[in-house]
């Protein structure tokens, strides 16, 4: 018997990050899908090279990069090419948003690095776009606004990340609170955000006339929601997984002589610089925690880390019978990139599959705060709320730069991050602007760590 997979009606796409490692596999899934997706839209940085080469293949409306004079290239290497028509090419944040905000685009591939694809997404969540996320910094930053606009416009965000994307497939399983379903009532598969809120205001959370805001204000209070407020009153907790990165073993006191190439040596994933410095920190699961946090409204103590080193078992999620249900898969994004493009199917896929033959074994062990500080901050982060998230994701990627420039050392990293943290004021955002200053004055409180650091050092030796 040949099975013949279920044909998906034609969906646009925009990429923010389109060069990227994300957008690279996401264009990937494309071709593998031939006749499912239409690309109208890049965003890339200046990677011209294989934004030129996304280009000639996929022939998109419009593409933006970083800079005026990067755009100027894009165009001249085109002409040569002799492609035609051009498609429009814009630059820096107003190319951003003019990527995610396209009016022919029906899925936004959030894959950008950093905060410069946060607006970009924010604008696209408010107009209604499905949202294909990969960018971290989108919920980390400004998960209470995000989510807000995602309930509003009753779209759902879709994770991309390995680990929240097993727990989507994971709650499947389970049931849906009937007080909190989408706009197209139980069973419709319509949520608006994951969240699954039902207000048409953006700031109302429809448990009985509560704010957005009060929830997470007593969420930071008693420890979070009541059961009957849970999006998923079956789970009893989340478990994201963590390889351990490339120090799982590692002894305490080397961790002070890291160098660059040892904490880029990642056991499991290749992936880029920051994200892969962040896995050797364990931040990246951090990040995680607060993503779960929003796109799954669960307590934050309903959230756990466990170290599974062969990175084969992406997440866990466990019921309140004691039940867990686990999603296995192989070490590569484009099986949750499908999974996010074409859902609510399942399409037929033979780009990757789990390999039985080589899965001797799996292991698991808890994550320690000692050896992982970045963790525990995270975790003061995300219960104090306000800025504080924010602040720790740009004072992240600082100290990050800073390591990868011999500028900071290892151990540095997570110290910076405590610094920035304790000089945060725990204040509520109110529009995407807040949130913006908010990251820029942690970014400049970041660089004023990392240099008073290297003057200690100096003064040390």
């Amino acid at each position: 018997m040949v099975f013949v997979p279920k044909t998906l009606s034609m969906k646009s796409l925009s990429i923010l990050g389109s060069t990227g490692s994300i957008g690279r596999q996401t264009l990937s899934v494309v071709d593998s899908l031939p006749g499912q997706f239409k690309i109208v839209a890049l965003a890339a940085g200046s990677n011209l090279e294989e934004l030129v080469s996304q280009v000639e293949r996929h022939r998109p409306e419009l593409v933006s990069v970083a800079y005026q004079k990067l755009a100027d290239e894009v165009s001249r290497r085109l002409r040569e090419k002799g492609i035609t028509p051009l498609p429009a090419i814009h630059h820096g944040r107003e190319g951003m948003l003019a990527v995610g905000t396209h009016p022919q685009t029906d899925i936004v591939v959030s894959a950008a690095v950093g905060i410069v694809g946060l607006e970009a997404t924010y604008e696209a969540v408010k107009l209604g776009r499905t949202i294909a996320l990969s960018n971290k910094e989108v919920l980390v930053a400004a998960g209470e606004l995000v989510m807000a606009a995602a309930t509003k416009s009753g779209r759902e965000l879709l994770p991309v990340d390995s680990e929240h994307n097993a727990v989507h497939q994971c709650l499947r399983a389970g049931r849906r609170s009937s007080s909190r379903e989408g706009p197209g009532g139980p069973g419709s598969g319509v949520a608006p955000g994951v969240l699954g809120f039902t207000s048409t205001e953006p700031t109302t959370t429809g448990t009985g006339g509560r704010t957005f805001r009060s929830d997470i204000d007593l969420s930071a209070k008693v420890g979070g929601l009541a059961p009957e407020e849970l999006l998923y009153p079956e789970v009893r907790r989340i478990i994201l997984t963590a390889s351990g990165g490339p120090f799982r073993k590692t002894l305490l006191k080397a961790l002070a002589t890291v160098t660059i190439d040892q904490a880029l040596a990642h056991p499991n994933w290749r992936m880029g610089n920051r994200i892969t410095i962040d896995s050797a920190t364990m931040m990246n699961k951090g990040f995680e925690i607060i993503e779960a946090r929003w796109l799954f409204g669960v307590r934050p103590d309903q959230i756990d880390v466990l170290i599974h080193p062969q990175s084969t078992i992406h997440s866990m999620v466990e019921f309140v019978d004691c039940s867990v249900l686990a999603q296995l898969g192989p070490t590569d994004m484009r099986m949750p990139i499908q999974y996010a493009l074409t859902y609510p199917e399942r399409v037929a896929s033979n780009q990757v599959a789990l390999d039985w033959s080589k899965l001797k074994r799996l292991d698991f062990e808890k994550a320690s705060t000692r050896r992982f500080p970045c963790l525990r901050l995270a975790r003061e982060a995300m219960k104090k709320g306000g800025a504080l998230p924010c602040a720790l994701n740009a004072a992240d990627e600082i100290a990050v730069a800073a390591f990868l420039e011999k500028r900071l050392p290892f151990l540095g990293i997570p110290e910076v991050i405590e610094r920035v943290l304790s000089r945060t004021p725990g204040v509520k955002f109110a529009s995407m602007d807040d949130v913006l200053s908010a990251d820029a004055d942690a970014r400049r409180q970041a660089h004023e760590e990392v240099a008073r650091y290297a003057t200690a050092c100096a003064a040390a030796l």
